[in-house]
């Protein structure tokens, strides 16, 4: 049989010692980039492969993180967001042969349980915490019990000393209103999604001072689930109302692509009548006629940015705030002047 190469074989080669060697292979700090990568190309060129069973004796690791969907089972099957989301971890993961522990649950009781029998069994070495609540008792919970922890979305407030990834909502709202504004639109409603979501009051809070500064008075905002059935009767309702909004802006695509077919139903030329603008560009808005203009950003790049992440806090690097990219306004087909008064 062939002597199985070892971190001493690689350390001699390198002209370093077994713990340099050692922390360049685990990514952790204390070794120069430099030498970081010459360690990995002399461990590659070697056929180096790390031994499971001693790193779970050394370090007691399950080289697993987790993630908790708290949602129905059936929004992932049409929701775009998490599965180029999740794709973004595995492909961050992939590369340092961390698996992926996912699991859907009911609500954020069941979630946390999760969590805690995860972590007392050492099934996981961190977690990924998405839909961050206002004042979400998760957060305590898992801050209290010393998870590594990873808060994705929602801004950097309300993390309770977790790391957090997040995008800068609140300037891409501004954005969108602006960009409606600019075509003529007094009349914006916003279709949200659930108010207890950190993100929709970041949301609807940015969507009401971008309005009042435009000069427009009372903008309606409808709180939501995210899904079309949801989606659809609130856009029917903000359409048979006396002030009928010019330009209505979703919280989703899911939501964005029910309201295109709710205006078909009621016979409203989109964008000729009704502007429609979606947040999370996706397939869906590309896919719908006209198409959707959309807010959006690489959302499998976001899951690989908190992935890195969680991936650091499990090698010991100190919590901290980190932006991702701020979505950006892709205009298409479902946006337009607005029309004139009559």
């Amino acid at each position: 049989m062939v002597k199985r190469p070892t971190i001493a074989d690689i350390a001699l080669r390198a002209g370093v010692s077994k713990g340099a060697v050692s922390y360049a292979l685990n990514d952790r700090p204390g070794v120069s980039a430099s030498t970081r990568a010459r360690v990995l190309q002399i461990a590659q060129d070697l056929g180096w492969e790390p031994n499971s069973a001693a790193r779970a004796l050394s370090a007691a690791r399950s080289d697993t993180v987790g993630l908790v969907l708290a949602r129905p089972a059936r929004m992932l099957t049409v929701e775009p967001f998490f599965t180029e989301f999740i794709a973004g971890i595995e492909m961050e993961l992939a590369e340092r042969r961390i698996a992926l522990l996912l699991q859907v649950v009911e609500d954020h009781a069941a979630e946390l349980t999760t969590y805690r029998r995860w972590w007392q069994a050492r099934r996981v070495d961190g977690i990924f915490l998405v839909d961050l609540c206002v004042q979400d008792e998760r957060v305590r919970a898992l801050a209290e019990g010393g998870m590594p922890t990873v808060v994705v979305g929602g801004g950097p407030e309300g993390v309770g000393g977790l790391t957090s990834v997040w995008t800068d909502d609140a300037t891409a709202m501004t954005a969108a209103v602006e960009y409606l504004v600019a075509l003529g639109h007094r009349r914006i409603a916003r279709v949200g999604g659930p108010p207890e979501l950190q993100h929709t009051r970041v949301r609807t809070r940015a969507f009401l001072e971008a309005t009042t500064r435009a000069g427009i008075r009372n903008a309606p905002v409808a709180d939501t689930d995210f899904t079309d059935e949801v989606g659809a009767s609130t856009t029917r309702a903000l359409l048979a109302g006396k002030d009928r909004p010019t330009a209505i802006l979703y919280d989703n695509d899911i939501m964005a692509v029910a309201g295109i077919g709710v205006a078909g139903e009621l016979g409203l030329q989109v964008p000729e009548e009704l502007s429609l603008l979606a947040w999370d560009d996706s397939m869906l808005c590309r896919l719908t006629h006209p198409s959707l203009s959309a807010m959006g950003h690489d959302v499998p790049a976001y899951g690989a940015h908190a992935a890195r992440r969680l991936l650091a806090l499990v090698a010991g690097t100190p919590p901290g705030a980190f932006p991702d990219a701020t979505p950006v306004l892709t205009p298409r087909g479902s946006t337009g002047p607005a029309p004139a008064p009559g």
